[in-house]
This record gives C-alpha cells, sequence and structure tokens, in this order.
C-alpha cells in the first residue's frame, strides 16, 4: 500500500517443528526449539501496520547496548551503592536470558514473533495449527468444520510439548475452516480426562449470552480485511494522555464499539489537544465489570466492541490525525476461568502459572504467571509484538506492576522508602527480568515506544534504561498525587490547604525518572469513590449545572478548585499528564459496571459526552480551560523542560509560584482573599503577560483579570530569584504568564 512500510525485520514460521538440541536447561521444562526454514506468508490481502523501525536488524550475537555489568544506575543515585552486588547479578541474570534466546532461537526478534508461529495460520496446504501444553497426553483440533469429532483432527506431539496438526485443503484449493466458525482444542489429560479449551494464542472470542457466559474461539479469516492508510505515530516528549475505556465511551446505557469510539471520541481528543489515547480493557476478558482486568483471552481484542479490523480502523484514523495509541496491558495476572481462560490449559495447575499458592492471587482470585519459563516469556513477548506489528500500538501502559515485582504482591504492605525494601528476597527477580526483557525488546526493536508502569512502591530504577541496569520503563504514574486530591477534598477545609505539602507531593519524584502525572484516573472513579467534579459539587450537580438557573457558591467553587487543581498538577506534577475521559469537563457521579450488585445496570457505565455538548450547561466552560490548558502545553512543551523551580509556598496567603517551560505560575488558593499588587520572585527581567487565568469568563469566572495588562520586572531579588513582578491575584485563580 503506497505510504506504508513493512518491516524488513518481519520472519515467516515453519510448517513442522525441527528438533534441535537445547541451548539451556529450559528446553528440560518443555522448551520449543528454534525454527529453521520459512513457511509460506498467510494467505489473504492483509498487511499490518507500519512499524516504527523498518530497517530494525535482528537481535542475535551480542549487543553492545547490553555489554555492561547494570551497575551504571549507582552513578545517578549514590544511595544505591549498598546494593551494587544485587544490581550485578539481576542485569547477570537478563543478560543470560537474552543469549539463551539468542542460542536456542536467534535472537529475540523471532522469539518474540511466536503469534506467527502458534495458533492457527492458514498456509498453502491447509490451515496450520499449532499450541504448546506439556501436560496433554493427546490433543486435537474441533469445530464447527469436523463437527466436533475428537479423531478427524489428531495433532502429533514434538519432544517440547508443542502439538500440531494441519488440516488439509478441499479438493477446489478452499480453506477448510470457513470464516466465523468455532473452534476449540481439546486434550486427553494425564489423569487421563477429557478437556475442551479456547485455543491460547485465539484473536477473536465471542460471547453469546442468551447460550452462554462462556466464550467461544472464532476462526476470524474475513474476505477483505482493513488495510492501513497511515504510518504509526511516535509519542511525543511531551505526553498528554486520554485514558479511554470503550465500552462506556457513549452516554447510552449499553456498551459501545471502536467504531463509535472512532467517529465520536477521537474527534473530540483531538479537539482538546492530547497526543495520546489510552485504551482500556481491550484484552478479551470474560467479566465486563473486572474493567478489563482479568483477561482470558491475550491476543483478541474484545468482541464487545467489535471485530479485530475495527480496532485497526480506530488506531489507524488516530495516527492520521497525529494521536499515538497506547495500549492498557496485564500481564500481571491472568483469569482464574478454565473453559474460556488459561487457568488449567493443559489440564495441569502449571501450564503458563506457577503451581500451588505461588500461581495464585489471593486478593485477585486470579492465576500469576511463571516468568522464568522459556514458553511462557515467548507467549507474554509475543504478545506485546502482536499488539504492535498487528495493531500499530505505539506504546503500553503495563498494569499491575508492583504486584509483579514484589512475592508479596504489595498486599498488606506499606512501602516507607527505604532501600532494602526493594533489593532483597522480597523482589520476584524473575518478574523483574521479564519487565527488563519486554522494556529491552520493546525499545530496541522500536525507537520512541514508550512504556508506562503502574507502580505504587516507588522501586528505585524502575525507569531507568535497561542497559544502565533499570527496569527499563519510560514512565511511571504518579499514583500518590490523584489520593492527595482526593483526601484532602475529603478531610480538609480550603483554609487549611498546606501549600507546601501540595507543591512536595507534586515534586516527589525520583530524578531522572519521568513521571505520568493526574488529578483522577478511572480509579478515583470506580463505585465507592466518587470524581473530583462530584467531591466539590455532589448533589448541586443535578440541580444547578444549567446557566439557567444561579451559580451557586458551592459550584462556583467546584468550578474554581477543578480548574486550579488540574492546572497545578498539569503544570507541576511530572513528564507527562493524563486525564480520564470524561473528567476534563467535570464528568459527575462514578464508574460501575453492570454486575449481579447492581441489577446489571449500565447506568453509571457510560460517559455522558452529551453534557459538554448542551451549550446550556456549565460543562463547557471546564472542556474549555481543560482544551486551552493543553493546548498551551503543546506551545511551550513545559512536560520536556528542565527548568522547573518552586518560587513560593505561603501557607497564610495560600499562594504557590513556581516557573517552569520559560513560564510563570502563580496559584491563589484562597477561599476568600485576593490580593492587589502581590509581589512574585521572578527569573527573567522583562514584560510578562498573561496567556492562561482561570478567572477568564470563558471558563466560567469572573473576569477579574485584565489579561491586557503588561507586567515589568524589578531588578531586585525576591523570593531567592534576580527580579519580580507585581499582579493582581484574585481568590480561587491562578494565571500563567509569559515573558519577553
Amino acid at each position: 500500500m503506497a505510504g506504508k512500510k513493512k518491516s524488513s525485520t518481519k520472519t515467516k514460521t515453519q510448517d513442522k517443528p525441527v528438533s534441535l538440541p537445547p541451548a539451556s536447561d529450559d528446553a528440560a521444562n518443555g522448551t520449543a526449539p528454534a525454527s529453521s526454514s520459512p513457511a509460506p506468508a498467510p494467505q489473504g490481502n492483509f498487511e499490518g501496520p507500519p512499524t516504527k523501525n523498518p530497517t530494525s536488524s535482528y537481535l542475535t550475537g551480542s549487543d553492545p547496548e547490553i555489554s555492561g555489568d547494570g551497575t551504571d544506575v549507582i552513578k545517578s543515585d549514590g544511595y544505591l551503592e549498598p546494593h551494587r552486588e544485587y544490581f550485578g547479578q539481576r542485569f547477570a541474570h537478563f543478560k543470560r536470558w537474552v543469549r539463551d534466546i539468542e542460542l536456542s532461537e536467534g535472537g529475540i526478534e523471532k522469539f518474540s514473533r511466536g503469534y506467527e508461529d502458534f495458533g492457527l495460520h492458514i498456509t498453502p496446504a491447509g490451515v496450520r495449527y499449532r499450541e504448546w501444553a506439556p501436560g496433554a497426553r493427546e490433543a486435537s483440533l474441533v469445530g464447527d468444520f469436523n463437527n466436533w469429532d475428537v479423531a478427524a483432527n489428531p495433532m502429533a506431539r514434538n519432544d517440547y510439548g508443542v502439538w500440531e496438526v494441519v488440516v488439509p485443503n478441499g479438493a477446489d484449493g478452499q480453506v477448510p475452516i470457513p470464516h466465523g466458525s468455532h473452534i476449540k482444542v481439546t486434550f486427553v489429560t494425564s489423569n487421563g480426562q477429557r478437556v475442551y479449551r479456547l485455543p491460547a494464542w485465539s484473536r477473536y472470542v465471542t460471547q453469546d449470552l442468551s447460550k452462554s457466559p462462556i466464550y467461544e474461539a472464532v476462526f476470524y479469516n474475513p474476505p477483505q480485511r482493513y488495510k492501513f492508510k497511515h504510518q504509526c505515530v511516535v509519542p511525543s516528549d511531551d505526553l498528554c494522555i486520554y485514558e479511554a475505556h470503550v465500552g462506556i465511551s457513549s452516554p447510552e446505557g449499553r456498551v459501545a464499539t471502536f467504531k463509535e469510539f472512532t467517529q465520536n471520541v477521537l474527534p473530540m481528543i483531538k479537539d482538546l489537544g492530547y497526543n495520546a489515547v489510552q485504551l482500556m480493557a481491550v484484552m478479551e476478558h470474560a467479566y465486563y465489570a473486572s474493567f478489563g482486568y482479568q483477561v482470558t483471552s491475550f491476543f483478541a481484542p474484545s468482541s464487545r466492541y467489535g471485530e479485530p479490523d475495527d480496532l485497526r480502523e480506530l488506531l489507524d484514523t488516530a495516527h492520521g490525525m497525529g494521536i499515538a495509541v497506547f495500549l492498557d496491558v496485564v500481564h500481571s495476572h491472568a483469569c482464574n476461568n478454565v473453559d474460556d481462560g488459561l487457568n488449567q490449559f493443559d489440564g495441569t495447575d502449571h501450564c503458563y502459572f506457577h503451581e500451588g499458592e505461588r500461581g495464585r492471587h489471593e486478593l485477585w482470585n486470579s492465576r500469576l504467571f511463571n516468568y522464568g519459563h522459556h514458553e511462557v516469556t515467548r507467549f507474554l513477548l509475543s504478545n506485546l509484538r502482536y499488539w504492535i506489528e498487528e495493531f500499530g500500538f505505539d506504546g503500553f501502559r503495563f498494569d499491575g506492576v508492583t504486584s509483579m515485582m514484589y512475592k508479596h504482591h504489595g498486599i498488606a504492605y506499606g512501602f516507607s522508602g527505604h532501600y532494602d525494601e526493594y533489593f532483597t528476597g522480597n523482589t520476584d527477580e524473575e518478574a523483574v527480568v521479564y519487565l527488563m526483557l519486554a522494556n529491552y525488546m520493546c525499545h530496541k526493536l522500536y525507537p520512541g515506544f514508550v512504556t508506562i508502569a503502574e507502580d505504587v512502591s516507588g522501586m528505585p530504577a524502575l525507569c531507568r534504561p535497561v542497559h544502565e541496569g533499570g527496569v527499563g520503563f519510560d514512565y511511571r504514574l504518579t499514583m500518590s498525587v490523584p489520593d492527595m486530591w482526593i483526601k484532602m477534598l475529603k478531610e480538609t477545609r480550603d483554609e487549611d490547604w498546606d501549600m507546601t505539602h501540595i507543591a512536595h507531593q507534586l515534586t516527589n519524584r525520583r530524578y531522572q525518572e519521568r513521571a505520568i502525572t493526574y488529578c483522577e484516573s478511572h480509579d478515583q472513579a470506580l463505585v465507592g469513590d466518587k470524581t473530583l467534579a462530584f467531591w466539590l459539587m455532589d448533589k448541586q450537580m443535578y440541580t444547578h449545572m444549567s446557566d439557567l438557573t444561579p451559580l451557586t457558591p458551592v459550584v462556583d467553587r467546584g468550578i474554581a478548585l477543578h480548574k486550579l487543581i488540574r492546572l497545578v498538577t498539569c503544570g507541576l506534577g511530572g513528564e507527562g499528564y493524563l486525564t480520564f475521559e470524561g473528567n476534563e469537563f467535570g464528568h459527575p457521579e462514578w464508574l460501575d459496571f453492570p454486575r449481579e450488585g447492581n441489577g446489571s445496570s449500565f447506568h453509571y457505565a457510560r460517559r455522558q459526552f452529551n453534557l459538554v455538548h448542551d451549550e446550556m450547561l456549565r460543562y463547557k466552560y471546564l472542556y474549555r480551560f481543560d482544551r486551552a490548558m493543553v493546548r498551551l502545553e503543546r506551545r511551550f512543551h513545559w512536560l520536556s523542560a528542565h527548568d522547573q523551580w518552586v518560587t513560593l509556598k505561603h501557607n497564610d496567603d495560600k499562594v504557590l509560584a513556581f516557573e517552569r517551560g520559560g513560564l510563570a505560575w502563580i496559584f491563589n488558593f484562597h477561599p476568600c482573599n485576593s490580593y492587589a499588587d502581590y509581589r512574585i520572585g521572578v527569573a527573567w527581567a522583562g514584560k510578562y503577560t498573561v496567556v492562561l487565568c482561570s478567572d477568564d469568563p470563558e471558563f466560567l469566572g469572573h473576569g477579574r483579570v485584565d489579561p491586557a495588562v503588561e507586567h515589568f520586572s524589578t531588578p531586585m531579588e525576591w523570593n531567592g530569584r534576580p527580579n519580580y513582578i507585581q499582579v493582581y491575584l484574585p481568590a480561587r485563580t491562578a494565571i500563567v504568564l509569559q515573558h519577553d
């Protein structure tokens, strides 16, 4: 296709496995051998999305980028010195993995393309199916195509526990399994029991609740497939992320679709100025109310929202708008389901997971992967490559990283920040090394690709490069910041807000490790909590959000603080910014998915975008402010700036001021005091003009600040800065000024 490039690194898979001598002890545990000869490309007219680096070479041989000993992270944090031996041992473990993969698989590039080898594939000879199930005694592929006859298509097993069968084409060369037909794999377990499972690498699974809540695997081979029109996007260094859940992205009480999101939500994200969208709950999950965090089919986009090609269209459309798309990846655990999940896949307790207690998360009632196993690592790394190569994702948010990295999974454990909590027997080194491999692969093969860690522990070096000995993430989420805002709104009077505490929480992040900050994400909106807007305005959001009603003190306060909280968080809180869909315009209430406890209601499982489109309602003012804030960041790029300096934290006046991105930021959180000629120290001499003011009438402010007024600096030290300006600072108002 014109304007599209295919990766020259793409390899084809072989028709039959070969028996090679194992390169490491992993083979004894069921490691499949490397492919030695390419198979013909799958038939059809599908072209995958363009990769970020089409000239990337195979990762074979020694990589000079990881030739060190993994202790360079100590150079940026001397307090890590007592743990030098730990970092050396961890990095050696990582390099052993890279070496073994190179020797047995031909490199991580080929190793991570398991989705081209396993699962169902159309070949000139027929449909080839391959599955790893070392605990099974017998295996057969069954489905509509063979009337579910277990004897019709038996599978052969190799020495590594990989089963294979080729269903031959018909006499006329027709593909033997019709598009849309149901399929399963059936095993005879070690104890002689026959079980039926969905193929582990299924790419499309569906649910018919009129028959059963259990998902069915579907052979997906439509006659026409979506063809990409746009190049993938290299994410910006100034990330403004719009977190979204496709299913709730409609005002109607139902599950929304990929196509509706493409048509209705992407244009709004573009209008607001966000340069990335982060999609939740894409991997198929049997239980909708799990918010997508109980994954059952890791390679299948959720069929609730449409077909896989609908997701491709969504990403392609976003790329055409210049918007990067991130996937919320759940590799921290898997759903406990047996019939339509990975649990007890081959009849054993330990196929993809640790056996026994170590393989179970007691709070989530889910299974925990065995990250130290060769085939499990192939499955997970290939899962990442699949979403990049087949759909064109530009980044990943890894969920549950804290649970992965520690043997206690963070359960009933409070992290104090002492380094012994991170680098002792508490740490699950196999999981940490898997994360290093995942980050190494993503960044090596796709320069500019973004990975984000959801971690509450504050693990040092989590966001330092792998070659230095770090875990390799680009960003971590500042999960303490939204907790601070909720706690203050719940427990502290406005006149008692502590400017020092706010400034500390917003700037308390590790040196040289970037962070994504936010006021509220999906977590803060879940049932049991409320959105910031609802904490601020509560029941008056039902009665006084119309321009035809009086502007009550409650709504006036709520809208003012909503703007200040978002602006100070975006301005001071991190190197990237995130909002959850709808919260940018003050979405009311909370989020709750249909479940038994609420009568299977969709009432709270929707985003009421109609509120912001109604010109008679006051939600439009918050939308306008969020748009102005994000677009201002696009102009001045403060998220990637390095000139951050907190100038003033005045608790009595409730004034907070700082410099960042060449801008002067001044916040007056006082509920009633306004200040004339308020003196603020600044670094730069010259003229200052207002570029954003929360009190502008366009944002339902009171218009107390004249944007035409020019402020001239005085060359006298103030607040530790060489100059000062004097401004009028109304109550509950923020002003951002640029200097000439």
